[in-house]
C-alpha cells in the first residue's frame, strides 16, 4: 500500500509539473512578439468608418506595442538593439504626425488594430484623415479622451462638444507640446473604438459612411474577395490611382492608366523580411503575359555564377515595344532602356530587343549574361544587328564545343607602337536548346558554378505562391543595387524622416515580381483584368 501511495504521489507531481509547464508555455506563446505574424487578413471593425472611395487606407492588424519587440526578436544578434530602436522610432514618429504621443498617451490602453484613412476632397470639403484606435478595455479610451482634451483645454484650446448621429463629438485645436496646433475632432464608438479626425467635417463624413453598407469598406464584397485571395498579413493597404502616385511612388505609366481602378495590398513581416502581395485592378482585360514560364525555370536551373542582379522576363521585345498598351510594359520599358544604356554594349541591346522570351538576365562581376531559348532570338537576326554596328562574327574553339564571338578591331598603342587588337563584345555558347550570351568569356565559364547563384534564386523562390504559376516578370537584387533603388523611391525618404534615422544600412536584399494574376477563378487569362505584384524586402 505504501508503494502504491508513493507512486500515486509521484504521478500527481508529474501531472502537476506538466500542467504548470504547459500553462506557462501557453502564456509565453500568447505574449510572444512572434505571434504578430501569420494572422488571417481580415477587415477590422473600423473599416465601417472608412469610405470605399477613400484615397488611401491602411489597416494595421498587429499590436503596435509589441512591434519593437518583434523586430528585436527576429534581427541578428549584433543588430537587435538597433532594430528595436528603429522600429520604435518609426512607430512613435507615425503617431506623432497625428499629434499623438504614443508612449505617453496611447501605450497603456491601445489595442492591436489601428486604421488610417486619407479622405480626398469632396466638393467644398477639404481633404483630411481619420485615425481609428481600438481600446483594450472600455475605460482606456475614455481616460485618454479625458486627459487629451483636458490638456488641450488648459493650453487655451476652445472645445466644441455636440452629438452627431447619436454619437458624442468633441473638436478643437490640439497638438503635441511644442508643435503648431491643428484642428482635430474625436468620437468614441461603443466605448472601445476611438475615431480621431483632422476636422469635425471629416469625422462627420466617416460617421455618415458607417450608416450604409454600400458606402463603407466593411460592406465592399470585392474588397473582401481580394482579402481572401491575399490570405494572410499584418496590414492591409488600399489606394486609388492618385494616392498610388503621390504616396506610394508608383510610376505615372501605371497610376495614370485610363482604366486603373486601384490597389489592394497585404503587408506581412516574415522573419527579417517584409513581404508585400498586391492586386492592381483594371476595368479592361490585360491579356496574358505568362508565356514561356516552363522555359524560364529551365533557364534558371542552367544559370550560375555570382550575381548582383537577376531578372527573368517573359517577353522583353514586347516590353520594349512603343506600341504596347500593357501597363507592365509601360512600367518596365523605361527601366529596361535605361539599364541597356548604362551597360553601353551593343550585344545586350541586340539580344534583349529581338527576344520574344523568355529571357534570363544576370549581372555580375564578370559582366552580363543572357540566357534564351535556341530560337529566341534567332542567331541570324542577332548577327545581322551586330554586324550592322561594325562587329565581326567568328568561331572560337573551346573545350567541348566552339563558341561564336563578335569582336571589334580597336587601335592600341603600347611603348610608342600602334597595333590593332580584337575586343570581345559578345560571346555565344549553345547547348541543349539554350543559348547563353555573355559579355565576357568569364561570364560563360562561371555559369557552371550553380551554387553561386543560389542567393538570387532563393529571393525569386520566396515570391512564389505554392501551386500557382510564377509571375511573368521577376527581379532579384543584392545589397548595393537594392539600396540604390530604394534611395530613388520617394516614399522611402518619407519613411526615414518619420523614423528619424537612416534605414538603408539595414537593407540587405530586394526582390520584385509582376504579371497578370494567375489565381483569379473563373476567368481565362486572356480576360483577366488584375495585375499581381509581389515584393520582398530583407533586412539584416
Amino acid at each position: 500500500m505504501k508503494a502504491r501511495s508513493f507512486l500515486l504521489a509521484i504521478a500527481a507531481a508529474v501531472v502537476l509539473l506538466l500542467t504548470t509547464a504547459l500553462g506557462l508555455w501557453w502564456v509565453m506563446a500568447e505574449q510572444s512578439p512572434l505571434k504578430l505574424v501569420g494572422q488571417p487578413l481580415v477587415l477590422p471593425r473600423a473599416a465601417r468608418f472608412v469610405p470605399r472611395d477613400a484615397s488611401l487606407s491602411l489597416h494595421w492588424l498587429a499590436d503596435p506595442v509589441r512591434m519593437p519587440a518583434y523586430a528585436q526578436a527576429v534581427a541578428p544578434v549584433s543588430r537587435r538593439r538597433q532594430a528595436r530602436d528603429s522600429t520604435q522610432q518609426l512607430r512613435d514618429g507615425a503617431f506623432a504626425l497625428a499629434g499623438l504621443d504614443f508612449v505617453g498617451e496611447l501605450a497603456d490602453w491601445i489595442g492591436p488594430q489601428v486604421s488610417l484613412s486619407l479622405i480626398a476632397p469632396v466638393s467644398d470639403a477639404p481633404a483630411g484623415w481619420v485615425l481609428a484606435l481600438t481600446s483594450l478595455d472600455q475605460d482606456g479610451a475614455k481616460r485618454f479622451l479625458q486627459r487629451f482634451w483636458q490638456t488641450r483645454s488648459l493650453a487655451g484650446t476652445d472645445l466644441q462638444i455636440s452629438r452627431y448621429r447619436g454619437i458624442g463629438v468633441i473638436s478643437g485645436r490640439g497638438a503635441l507640446l511644442g508643435r503648431e496646433p491643428q484642428p482635430i475632432a474625436t468620437a468614441l464608438i461603443d466605448d472601445d473604438l476611438l475615431l480621431i479626425a483632422s476636422s469635425r467635417g471629416v469625422l462627420e463624413q466617416s460617421l455618415d459612411v458607417s450608416q450604409l453598407d454600400a458606402l463603407h469598406q466593411l460592406g465592399d464584397e470585392a474588397l473582401v474577395a481580394d482579402l481572401q485571395e491575399l490570405g494572410r498579413g499584418a496590414a492591409l493597404l488600399t489606394a486609388d490611382p492618385v494616392a498610388m502616385a503621390r504616396w506610394l511612388g508608383m510610376p505615372r505609366s501605371i497610376s495614370d492608366h485610363d482604366d486603373l481602378v486601384g490597389l489592394v495590398a497585404a503587408l506581412e513581416p516574415k522573419g527579417t523580411a517584409l513581404n508585400l502581395d498586391a492586386v492592381l485592378r483594371f476595368q479592361q482585360p490585360l491579356g496574358s503575359s505568362g508565356n514561356g514560364l516552363t522555359m524560364s525555370r529551365s533557364l534558371m536551373r542552367s544559370a550560375g555564377g555570382s550575381a548582383t542582379a537577376l531578372a527573368v522576363l517573359s517577353d522583353p521585345a514586347g516590353l520594349l515595344s512603343p506600341q504596347s498598351e500593357d501597363p507592365v510594359a509601360q512600367w518596365l520599358a523605361p527601366v529596361l532602356e535605361e539599364t541597356l544604356q548604362t551597360l553601353g554594349t551593343e550585344g545586350a541591346s541586340a539580344v534583349v530587343g529581338l527576344n520574344a522570351g523568355p529571357l534570363l538576365w544576370k549581372q555580375g562581376d564578370e559582366g552580363w549574361l543572357l540566357g534564351t531559348s535556341s530560337d529566341q532570338p534567332g542567331l541570324e537576326a542577332v548577327d545581322a544587328d551586330l554586324q550592322s554596328k561594325g562587329l565581326v562574327r567568328s568561331a572560337l574553339p573551346s573545350e567541348g564545343s566552339a563558341l561564336e564571338v563578335w569582336t571589334r578591331l580597336a587601335r592600341q598603342r603600347q611603348r610608342g607602337e600602334a597595333s590593332l587588337q580584337a575586343q570581345l563584345a559578345v560571346a555565344l555558347e549553345r547547348e541543349s536548346g539554350q543559348d547563353w550570351w555573355g559579355q565576357t568569356l568569364d561570364a560563360l565559364t562561371k555559369r557552371q558554378d550553380h551554387s553561386a547563384l543560389e542567393p538570387r534564386l532563393d529571393q525569386l523562390e520566396a515570391l512564389q505562391d505554392e501551386g500557382v504559376a510564377p509571375l511573368a516578370q521577376q527581379l532579384a537584387l543584392a545589397t548595393e543595387p537594392s539600396r540604390a533603388q530604394l534611395q530613388k523611391w520617394r516614399p522611402w525618404s518619407l519613411i526615414q524622416s518619420v523614423a528619424g534615422r537612416p534605414l538603408l544600412p539595414a537593407v540587405q536584399e530586394l526582390a520584385l515580381a509582376a504579371g497578370v494574376d494567375q489565381e483569379e477563378e473563373g476567368v481565362d487569362q486572356v480576360g483577366s483584368n488584375r495585375l499581381r505584384l509581389r515584393a520582398q524586402l530583407r533586412f539584416g
